[in-house]
This record gives structure tokens, C-alpha cells and sequence, in this order.
């Protein structure tokens, strides 16, 4: 008989007695289980999770279920990995002054590292220990009932400890402790050495379980098991929750491939959280009552429970900040705005972080459309700090290649591939040296970005074939880290800007027309109150005139109001520096030094100081690294092209 055609059939097995059976095939099955699996083959594919230290305890500790068996109290650990090549000392040094900034600490000030052994660890001298290092590790270790603890030094250094004899090596790691949100959490920061110098390389198995599990064990020893009534209580209190829960979590892995599920439970009390539940779903349009005690679960459902309890936390955070400030929004419609699709103008009433692991801000705006948003503006560095109270105008940036790559790849295709200033001006006779270096500025940062140009010592440039392809996937990178562009319209306090001797942008909403967008309810209402008190100053000074139901500036006006305000900030700054002001004419070269910024009405400017007077000249952000060198340059319509240091011999830049 060929050997595929034998089938073994299992059946009872006798025992000595003659009398007892057992079944064979059980004990087949538990053997499965207790290898990890559920028919003995095991079918997991190899996804690298458990290379690494830690791997066996991570698998160990996934398999504990504390929400639904035990008693624990519970800690979220986020973690990441971060590559220090090439840019170690930048990298590192920011995140350490990001976790020790101000008002962290419960009276509200400044952090403080601490590691295994000290309560106050040198961060300077952390970093050089992780100067060669290849990566290093990054968590933030929150536990639920760490308000509890009155100091959270002890908790986590036996969690470190515990780490270190999980992962089989010394640690070396500082931590901060942040207690300016509504859970106090811990940032450590971990070297990715071991205690031989070696890389450390931790298994994402353990990463992903073994330290939220330890971080749970230890808390649960220091404050006790959670109580029947404490479980219960919660359990209650999830039943009617908008967002993803646990009794969400428990239905989830019930559920059949069909995604049908019943509340059946051996245990009543859990049967009924598990019907109440299903029946908050079916109001919510997530899951559908198929009759005999069986519900079908949605498509995302647990994608879509989580992004409606983030809406939720982000409501509740605005309430609480507009309730802090006193500002009465009752009635107001508030906007939460993750991806912003159209441009909101209004006053900053807050700033602050939304995910501090990834270090992604939002913003808080008192609309003059009569609305309260709230807005993701993605990375902390990326857009400037504000102060509160200014009125700002915020607008989604475009994942597109942009005028200037489209420029470059003309350029480049009528040059063979090859792009620099000279060819631009030679292309476009036209364009100026400064607006050409503007390129020069877009291909910089896309080659920083490695995002394909090439750079020669004589500062041209090769172009591939696929630039706005390669430009266009820059942006998309970009917009994801600056989701959106921030312009300040105003520091001064709206009640001010009626008698503003200097252009402001009440003048630019009268000017366009667009004050009718304005609503008459919370801040719009103040905008609308200084639009009208603006436009009666103007016309007094005769700056505009109303005919009929028709407002209109006069020509000129904007620029004469501009002309006022460097005079008048030119006369207070002459008094500062004891040295005559002059003001800076179209055309006129100029040399001097670069002393530092004026922040002005319309717009900020830089003090340029000579031997006998300065001037004031618009702003730009090139500037900023050139404060205190002299530079020369010549005022055109479209900005200046600097040069700097004393010989300046090297190229313009706008």
C-alpha cells in the first residue's frame, strides 16, 4: 500500500483497569497549546521580532492576559529606536533639552535626569558616553495609577533593574519624570550599548510586550491588585465609552472569522458588560444585531473606536483650556482639525503637545470665523514658537512639487541634466540673482534629505531625469512632519490695532474685502468691533474713503503707514544706540553689521548697525545664522542679495 494512502485513526485508548478510557487526541491538542500552537504545525512566519536579547521572556510575558484575567494594574510603554549615525551629537542633545524643559515637574519646573544611582546625572556627560554609539533607545513609561506614587525615582529603577536581568546586561540609561499631563509618565533614554560595548539589540517581541508587562507587574506589587469592585466599576463605566475599550479588546479576539460574536459568557456579570456593549455598538452603527444572540462586528472597528476616543480626549482638552483662561465658549462649535483642508485665522489661545513620543504639537485657535479649532501642526521644530494671545493665520501646506523644482527641471533639461545660478539667469533673462538662489536653497534641502540632486565643487548641479517625481515624494516627507504654514498677522493685542500707527492686517481684511467672512460671535465679534473702529480711523486720516455702503483705501495708503512706523521705531531705537537712523532707500547698496532682529507690526526687520547710523530692512531667515557679521547688499523689490563676512566674495543669498 503507498504510504499516502494510510490514514491513522485515532480512537480510545484503555486503561490497565479495563475500565477507564482517555482520549488521545486530547492530549494531542493540549501538547499543540502548550508548544505555542493550535494544531502542532507551527504556522507563524519569521518576522525578526524575537532576534535580540529578551526574546524568550518577551514570548513568556505576552502570553499573560491581565486585562481580561488578572487582577494588574496597567502601564503603557512606547518605545523607539533611534539611529545616531552621522548626526549623534544633534539628535541626541535636542531630545535631552526637550525632556528637561521647563514646567514639567509638578511645581512647574524644569526637569531633572536622574539615573540608577543618582538623582541628578550629568546629561553633558551622558552624551559623551553616547557619542560613538550607533543607536539608542528611547520610552516613556506611564502608568495608570502613577498619580499614586509621590516619587516616580524608585518605581523605575526597579523597572531598569528588572530590564537589565530580563535582557542579561548592565544598562546604561538617564530618565526624567513629567508630570504636566493629566497621567504622570517617565522619558529614559537608553544607550544602545551593552555592558561589553557591544550593540544592544533587543528582541521587538519583548520591546512590544515584556516592558509594558514588567512596568505592569511592579506597580501592581507596589499598589496592590485592583479590587473586584475596582474592576467592576470599570468595566461598568467602558460599557457606554466612545473609544476603544477593553470589553472591545476581549469581543475582538472572540469573534469568528466572519466577525460575528455573542455576549455568552460562563461568568453573568461578564456576559452582561459583553450585551451592554454590543448594544452601545448597534446604537453607534458598529456592529449589527443578527438575530439569535449573535452580532456582527464592523469593518475598523477598532481603528475607528480609536480615533473616536482621540477626537474625545481632544474635546475635553479644549473645554479644559478654554475654562483655565476664562473664556466663555458656551454654544461656540469646536473643530478638530488632524488634517487641515482650509486656511483658519484667529488668536492662539494655546500651544502644546499631542504626542510627546513623537514630539507632535497642536495649536488652539479662537477663529474669526466664530469657531474654536483645534490643529495638528506636526513636528515641534517645525513651525516657530508664537507666543499666546497673537493673531496667526494657519494653512495646510501642499505634498506637491512646486514652482521652483518645476524652474529647476526646465532649466535643467535645456542644459543637459545640469543646473547653477548662471544657467537660470542665462534661461531666464528675466530673473534675479537672488530669486535664482532660492533654487539653490530647495536643492539644498532635498540633497540633505537624499532625495537625489548632486552638488559639484563649482556649484552647479545635476539634475535626474525623475526631479519632479523625487520632488514630490520630499514634500509628501515634509508634510508629514509640517502638515501646515503658520504666518503671525499681528503680536498686539486686537483692542490696539485701531489706532495702529503702521500697516496692519486689519488694513489687508478691509482692503480685500473679506471682513464679511468675519461672525459675529466670540473672537470674530472683536475682529468685527476693531474693523469698524479701524475703518473710521483711516478715513479720519485720510487714509481711505467710505462712499456710500463703499470702503477704499487710498493708493499708497498701506505704504505710507509703513513709512510711519520705521520712523517712529527708527526714533525710539536712535535713542537705544545713540546713533542716527536712516532709513533704507530702493536701489542703495549698503554695508554694515547685522545686530539683530526688530520684530515690527508689519513684519519683522533686521538692525543693519553702521560707523555713524543703521537702518532697518526687511527680514529674512538666512539672518539668523549671520547675526553680528558684516554684510553688504543692495535693496531691490524683491528683497536683497546679502553678502557676508569682510571680503564677502562668496555667493549672494536672498
Amino acid at each position: 500500500m503507498p504510504d499516502d494512502d494510510f490514514t491513522p485513526k485515532l480512537g480510545r485508548k484503555r486503561g490497565k483497569d479495563g475500565k477507564r478510557t482517555v482520549k488521545y487526541d486530547g492530549r494531542i491538542l493540549a501538547a499543540a497549546r502548550l508548544a505555542g500552537t493550535k494544531t502542532g504545525v507551527r504556522t507563524r512566519r519569521f518576522d525578526g521580532s524575537r532576534i535580540g536579547r529578551g526574546a524568550s521572556m518577551g514570548r513568556l510575558l505576552s502570553s499573560r492576559d491581565w486585562l481580561a484575567g488578572f487582577r494588574g494594574r496597567r502601564a503603557v510603554v512606547k518605545a523607539s529606536l533611534i539611529r545616531l549615525q552621522g548626526k549623534a551629537g544633534q539628535i541626541a542633545s535636542a531630545h535631552m533639552r526637550y525632556i528637561q524643559r521647563d514646567g514639567v515637574t509638578r511645581e512647574g519646573l524644569p526637569g531633572e535626569l536622574y539615573g540608577p544611582h543618582t538623582d541628578r546625572a550629568d546629561g553633558d556627560d551622558f552624551l559623551k558616553r553616547t557619542a560613538g554609539d550607533r543607536h539608542q533607545f528611547r520610552f516613556i513609561v506611564s502608568a495608570e495609577d502613577g498619580a499614586e506614587y509621590r516619587d516616580l525615582k524608585p518605581y523605575v529603577r526597579r523597572l531598569m533593574t528588572q530590564v537589565e536581568q530580563d535582557l542579561g546586561t548592565k544598562l546604561d540609561w538617564v530618565a526624567v519624570d513629567h508630570f504636566n499631563t493629566e497621567r504622570p509618565h517617565t522619558h529614559i533614554v537608553l544607550r544602545g550599548v551593552d555592558d561589553r560595548g557591544d550593540n544592544l539589540i533587543i528582541a521587538r517581541e519583548y520591546i512590544s510586550h515584556g516592558l509594558r508587562e514588567r512596568a505592569s507587574e511592579l506597580v501592581t506589587l507596589d499598589l496592590g491588585p485592583r479590587t473586584d469592585r475596582e474592576i467592576e466599576a470599570r468595566l461598568r463605566y467602558d460599557v457606554d465609552q466612545e473609544r476603544l475599550t477593553a470589553i472591545d479588546r476581549r469581543l475582538l479576539r472572540r469573534m469568528d472569522a466572519d466577525r460575528t460574536v455573542s455576549p455568552a459568557d460562563n461568568d453573568p456579570f461578564q456576559q452582561s458588560i459583553a450585551a451592554g456593549r454590543l448594544r452601545k455598538l448597534r446604537a453607534m452603527d458598529l456592529a449589527e444585531d443578527i438575530g439569535g444572540g449573535r452580532y456582527h462586528l464592523a469593518e475598523g472597528l477598532e481603528d475607528t473606536l480609536r480615533r473616536m476616543g482621540e477626537r474625545g480626549d481632544i474635546i475635553r482638552l479644549m473645554q479644559r483650556e478654554l475654562t483655565a483662561r476664562r473664556l466663555d465658549r458656551a454654544g461656540v462649535e469646536q473643530v478638530v482639525a488632524t488634517e487641515l483642508r482650509e486656511p483658519v485665522v484667529g488668536r492662539l489661545i494655546n500651544r502644546g503637545l499631542s504626542d510627546e513620543h513623537r514630539d507632535r504639537h497642536y495649536m488652539m485657535v479662537d477663529g474669526v470665523d466664530g469657531r474654536v479649532h483645534y490643529v495638528d501642526i506636526g513636528r515641534g521644530d517645525a513651525t516657530p514658537s508664537v507666543p499666546e494671545g497673537a493673531a496667526v493665520r494657519i494653512e495646510p501646506t501642499k505634498a506637491e512639487a512646486t514652482a521652483a523644482d518645476r524652474t529647476v527641471d526646465a532649466v535643467a533639461r535645456a542644459n543637459g541634466g545640469r543646473y547653477s545660478v548662471d544657467l537660470h539667469l542665462r534661461h531666464d533673462p528675466q530673473a534675479s540673482e537672488a530669486y535664482a538662489a532660492s533654487h539653490v536653497r530647495r536643492l539644498e534641502a532635498m540633497r540633505r534629505a537624499g532625495a537625489g540632486p548632486e552638488r559639484h565643487p563649482d556649484g552647479s548641479w545635476t539634475i535626474p531625469s525623475d526631479h519632479l517625481v523625487r520632488a514630490e515624494g520630499f514634500a509628501h516627507r515634509q508634510q508629514r512632519d509640517r502638515p501646515v504654514a503658520l504666518s503671525i498677522l499681528s503680536l498686539t493685542p486686537i483692542a490696539e490695532l485701531a489706532a495702529k500707527e503702521a500697516p496692519t492686517w486689519l488694513d489687508r481684511e478691509l482692503a480685500s474685502g473679506a471682513s464679511g467672512l468675519v461672525r459675529d460671535v466670540g473672537f470674530g465679534r472683536e475682529v468685527r468691533t476693531a474693523l469698524a473702529a479701524r475703518r473710521q480711523w483711516l478715513i479720519e486720516q485720510q487714509l481711505a474713503d467710505q462712499i456710500d455702503q463703499a470702503f477704499r483705501l487710498r493708493q499708497g495708503a498701506l505704504e505710507s503707514l509703513r513709512l510711519r512706523e520705521l520712523e517712529d521705531a527708527g526714533e525710539r531705537l536712535a535713542g537705544q544706540l545713540r546713533k542716527r537712523f536712516e532709513p533704507a532707500r530702493m536701489g542703495e547698496r549698503m554695508e554694515g553689521i547685522i545686530a539683530r532682529r526688530i520684530d515690527l507690526e508689519s513684519g519683522p526687520h533686521a538692525l543693519v548697525e553702521r560707523a555713524r547710523d543703521f537702518t532697518l530692512v526687511p527680514w529674512r531667515d538666512v539672518l539668523e545664522r549671520n547675526i553680528g557679521k558684516s554684510a553688504s547688499g543692495i535693496m531691490r523689490a524683491d528683497g536683497i542679495s546679502w553678502q557676508f563676512g569682510r571680503g564677502r566674495s562668496g555667493p549672494a543669498i536672498s
